[in-house]
């Protein structure tokens, strides 16, 4: 068993038609595993679905568009305390496709709020958070200290009163990534959506998604990962993509990243690569519970992860505190 139902069912969304109750069971606590079950509800409608299935994929379409109304009215918050700075709050991933009202937004369920801003701004953007509400979330002095000093983004902040947290990002990746992403380019490139908010360009959006899929992450729910890249990927010039991923350094990213979403959202007609089809096996294990299976492999991955962040010395000392903390990879 891997995820491949899930998967078929979002490319052909009438072939769940002939789907068995135990097949529906399988694709609805896999769907809900990678956080796609409000995409596959949109996919699907209320066409020939049983009964029950019906409720549930009407509950997830409504639990979409709450979550997508809770993430847009964050955005707004977080614009209304930064408008004293004057400058471009950039909106990132599922706000962002909200916002604009992309294909990658449809369905989707948005968990925290992402922006990206100047790395200048960075003090001030904290001091007129914290004065709007929000509070630290780790306080543990190693893991402050490590976000302050290596990585792309504040700790994470939540809301004291609404329980939302926000990512404030100075650029895509950690700053000890082997990729640099220009991000003062991405910002300068940016186009509003509203007043004080604005979101990535065209080519930006597939070079940022695929830059937190490939080059950083360790995968786990790439299925949803991709699948914004697929639809971002139908919205890009195919030739400015290639200029913009190449200034960011993610060419090859980019490439594989078109390979693996014909591969399993598109027509498939696109040769894969042996790493290609490690990276699919990775993203398919999944057992017929919504479990993630294969382990050995999910931990390779997590420890790549962990290598393309930083070089081994300072990753082996990082791992090292932080098995010390007590922190193990599920």
């Amino acid at each position: 068993m891997s995820a491949l139902p899930l998967v078929r069912a979002l490319r052909r969304p009438e072939s769940a038609a002939a789907f068995s109750p135990e097949q529906w069971n399988v694709l609805i606590a896999m769907a809900r595993a990678e956080r796609l079950i409000g995409t596959l509800a949109l996919r699907i409608g209320d066409g020939a679905v049983p009964g029950g299935v019906r409720a549930v994929l009407a509950d997830a379409r409504l639990d979409a568009e709450r979550e997508a109304r809770q993430a847009l009215w964050e955005a707004d918050r977080a614009a209304t305390a930064l408008a004293p700075l004057g400058l471009r709050v950039v909106l990132l991933k599922g706000t962002a496709y909200a916002a604009a009202g992309l294909k990658a937004g449809a369905g989707r369920f948005i968990g925290d709020l992402d922006i990206l801003v100047p790395r200048d701004s960075m003090d001030a953007v904290e001091k007129h958070l914290i004065a709007a509400g929000w509070e630290w979330v780790k306080s543990d002095p190693y893991d402050d200290a490590y976000y302050r000093q290596w990585m792309h983004e504040l700790p994470p902040l939540i809301h004291r009163d609404r329980d939302r947290m926000i990512d404030v990002h100075h650029t895509v990746l950690p700053l000890t990534a082997r990729q640099t992403p220009d991000a003062e380019a991405m910002i300068a490139d940016a186009v509003p959506v509203s007043d004080g908010l604005y979101i990535l360009s065209s080519e930006d959006r597939v070079c940022h998604a695929v830059a937190h899929m490939l080059a950083d992450g360790d995968l786990a729910g790439g299925l949803r990962n991709l699948w914004d890249i697929y639809c971002l990927l139908g919205e890009a010039d195919p030739a400015a993509l290639e200029t913009r991923a190449e200034r960011h350094g993610l060419l090859p990213h980019v490439r594989q990243a078109r390979r693996l979403a014909d591969a399993l959202y598109g027509e498939g007609r696109t040769r894969l690569t042996l790493w290609d089809r490690i990276v699919i096996a990775r993203l398919l294990a999944r057992d017929g519970w919504g479990r993630e299976t294969r382990k050995g492999l999910r931990f390779a991955f997590y420890l790549r992860s962990h290598w393309l962040r930083m070089p081994p010395l300072m990753l082996a000392r990082h791992l090292l505190t932080k098995w010390r903390k007590g922190y193990r990879p599920a």
